[in-house]
């Protein structure tokens, strides 16, 4: 009788490979046998690559430098400082602090101190410099004073005490122009005093400053540049960092002098530093452009403490028409 059992030797004939042993054979073949499709790749590719990885490394750098100096660039030209060191009665001048320009919140934004005189028939409205805050413009208010002006002076946002707690501010021209239209305002409608005795007042950049809230209100008295700057934002635009960037297109700021000027249709007083050798400097170009009555003087730096700064202010008060009242 025939047996039908397969015999040993067919069965492992037919018997399926395993799965695990098949893919680790495989695996074992591609290591000895590599994969050689990256082998192809050419070394212009690579370099492509590479040139474009540091281009953008190089245009990320750039746009995050630009945006470091839009949100610093102001430093370049305005120096705040916060701490009041000295006031008006540092002088023995009377004063009162006075805090103005409310939000809609009611939350005043500027201080600046009304320091009164009995014997003025006009009213300085004194815009100070980039530096500091009104603490460095004692001796200037001091000397505005004696020679019978009432004076009213305050410090910028960002200046002083003109600030909202917690609100970071940076200072701009256009912010200093809101702030001078502010102050002028409040002279004349909290104060009820007629355009017509007020004389606009700046040194330094606030010249530049006065220059231009005189030109846009020739209703005021008259205006009085102390040491006007003609290219107020060279300091912003010769500094080797704006050179990195298009410093022109980022930074807004111009104060510009001959425009202001140009457009001055009151009297004018301008206050210009004397030459090391006691003699005059050349006359900036912005004064020569005025379409109005026009004074100048040189005085030797800081004007104030000049021998005939007394006399050539009274000067130009005296010629100034008389057609307002006693404040």
């Amino acid at each position: 009788m025939t047996s039908s059992k397969p015999s040993r030797s067919r069965r492992s004939q037919t018997k399926p490979a395993s799965p695990t042993s098949s893919a680790f054979k495989q695996a074992m073949q591609g290591v000895r046998q590599p994969n050689t499709t990256f082998q192809n790749v050419s070394l212009r590719w690579l370099l492509s690559a590479i040139g474009f990885v540091l281009l953008g490394a190089i245009a990320c750098a750039w746009l995050a430098l630009c945006l470091l100096y839009w949100q610093g660039s102001w430093q370049l030209l305005y120096h705040p400082k916060a701490t009041i060191t000295r006031t008006p009665a540092s002088v023995g001048l009377p004063f009162e602090q006075i805090r103005f320009a409310a939000t809609e919140t009611g939350v005043t934004q500027l201080t600046g101190w009304w320091i009164p005189n009995t014997d003025s028939r006009y009213t300085a409205l004194y815009l100070h410099g980039a530096d500091g805050n009104l603490s460095d413009s004692i001796d200037t208010l001091a000397a505005l004073h004696r020679n019978n002006l009432s004076v009213f002076a305050f410090d910028y946002r960002g200046y002083g005490q003109s600030h909202i707690e917690g609100i970071p501010i940076r200072p701009s021209e256009k912010q200093l122009r809101q702030d001078a239209e502010w102050a002028l305002t409040w002279l004349t409608l909290m104060r009820h005093m007629p355009p017509q005795s007020v004389i606009i007042v700046g040194s330094g950049l606030g010249a530049n400053l006065a220059a231009e809230l005189a030109a846009d209100h020739n209703e005021v008295a008259g205006v009085i540049l102390d040491q006007p700057l003609q290219d107020a934002t060279a300091v912003i635009f010769n500094d080797p960092r704006s050179r990195l960037v298009p410093a022109r297109l980022m930074v807004k700021d111009r104060y510009d002098l001959n425009n202001a000027t140009a457009s001055l249709h009151i009297p004018s007083l301008w206050l210009l530093p004397q030459a090391q050798s006691h003699s005059a400097v050349d006359a900036p170009q912005a004064l020569q452009a005025v379409p109005s009555q026009k004074t100048s003087a040189w005085l030797k730096p800081p004007v104030i403490a000049d021998p005939h700064f007394d006399e050539t202010l009274k000067r130009w008060l005296d010629e100034l028409p008389i057609n307002v009242t006693r404040q």
